[in-house]
């Protein structure tokens, strides 16, 4: 972590709670395009520049582009201990998952301390959000991150580095606010107040409830992914056993918050936006035309689970039948038109 800015040495500074090789961890759970890499950064300055720890803090991803998994670290310790562990961070204390939807189809609760606090960006409420993570015990955090970050025009992470802070019990605030002046004010001075009004949002909105491990819920260890094949076993000739198949593929965790929406009534069957749609999501059948007693292809709806959220669809269509709308003002489950694929 390459910053300028004098360090602030508070020895009498003390973690309220550390793992067994003394650090106080965080871990961001996202995608491209919400900022966990950035707001990891912040953090880890904050903590350092403003309250006098040590900490470190790194990102795991792998394309750069938005939608794909991006996983961010923080690793802080007392001002005397030294951190020469840079290994991802496997049982954090603090957990924020900035997309609800990478709950259903990535493992990212796994590993969360027994007595750790988990954010989620979600509109449901402490209790729902638990449910719905089948988290065992400790801190379940829920916030609407996605809905502050459009009120105040700034992002999700500083919405969650507001909730972080809160959670954590210790970081404050106001260092996460200086550290964020010291890296975007002079750049962005206009895009201040919304990101600081975001951050204090976040900290004081954040709905948090502790939960007993009352067996509702099994505590799920971090397990380690690792590949079917590798260069020790890799087939001759690099055969592929398994071929994949793009109607098991699931996008609906690379979308940022916002969703196409179609309305059948105004929509004249032109097709571009099926054209302009790079993952085929509209979902097309044979059939009589209410409007002109024609038979031909009709348009029946969109599959959300391809639509990965590029809303290239939206700028097509030149008839006011496809709008943008936030995801979270829609159950999806109501809204999809599933395709009918012959398996």
């Amino acid at each position: 972590m390459a910053v300028k800015g004098k360090i602030s040495r508070n020895k009498k500074r003390k973690l309220p709670t550390k793992n067994d090789f003394g650090f106080f961890e965080v871990r961001m759970e996202s995608i491209g395009g919400l900022g966990a890499n950035v707001a990891g950064k912040i953090l880890g300055e904050a903590v350092v520049f403003g309250m006098g720890f040590n900490a470190s803090s790194f990102a795991s991803y792998g394309s750069e582009k938005k939608g794909t998994p991006v996983k961010a670290f923080v690793r802080i310790a007392d001002p005397k201990t030294e951190i020469r562990a840079n290994s991802p961070i496997e049982e954090p204390h603090v957990l924020a998952i900035f997309h609800e939807s990478m709950v259903r189809t990535l493992p990212v609760t796994a590993g969360l301390l027994p007595d750790g606090a988990v954010i989620l960006n979600t509109k449901k409420s402490a209790e729902e959000a638990r449910d719905f993570m089948k988290i065992a015990s400790g801190t379940v955090g829920a916030i609407d991150a996605t809905e502050i970050a459009i009120q105040t025009k700034s992002r999700v992470n500083m919405v969650l580095l507001g909730a972080v802070a809160r959670a954590s019990k210790f970081i404050e605030l106001g260092a996460i606010k200086k550290a964020v002046k010291a890296a975007f004010g002079a750049k962005y001075p206009s895009a201040m107040p919304g990101n600081l009004a975001a951050l204090e949002r976040g900290f004081t909105e954040v709905e948090l409830k502790n939960f007993k491990a009352d067996g509702k819920f099994k505590h799920v260890p971090f397990m380690r992914t690792l590949p079917e094949f590798g260069y020790e076993n890799a087939p001759m000739g690099g055969t592929i056993y398994a071929v994949g198949n793009t109607a098991v593929k699931d996008l609906s965790a690379s979308r940022v918050g916002f969703i196409p929406r179609f309305i059948i009534e105004n929509c004249t069957k032109c097709g571009e936006c099926d054209i302009f749609c790079p993952d085929y999501c509209y979902v097309w059948e044979k059939g009589i035309d209410p409007k002109t007693g024609r038979e031909g292809m009709l348009l029946l709806g969109i599959d959300y689970q391809y639509c990965k959220g590029c809303l290239r669809c939206t700028k097509a269509c030149r008839f006011g039948a496809i709008e943008t709308v936030k995801e979270s003002d829609y159950n999806i489950d109501e809204i999809i038109v599933k395709h009918k694929f012959s398996r």
